[in-house]
């Protein structure tokens, strides 16, 4: 994970917590955290960029809706992730 941006990061954090999320109801999750506007050029290539890696996988809702599930390698991205933020990070704080 040591390769991805902060914002595919991110985005690949809020991908994890919903079960087959389309691209809209990332983009809404991640404007309420950042407080402004995602717009479609910054979000599908950053979902493509975590496809290509295998972090995500990405299915047909219908013919005009995608959706993303986070594969297992994904998950132990995360789970590396957080241990290693976990050294530097008291979870006192």
């Amino acid at each position: 994970m040591y390769d991805l941006t902060g914002f595919q990061r991110d985005l690949l954090y809020v991908a994890a917590s919903e079960d087959e999320p389309h691209g809209l109801a990332l983009k809404d999750e991640l404007e309420q955290y950042y407080e402004s506007q995602i717009h479609h050029g910054r979000l599908y290539p950053n979902l493509d960029t975590l496809v290509e890696k295998g972090l995500i996988e990405k299915g047909q809702l219908d013919r005009r809706t995608n959706y993303y599930q986070v594969t297992q390698r994904g998950y132990r991205e995360i789970e590396a992730r957080r241990e290693w933020e976990d050294q530097y990070v008291s979870p006192e704080i």
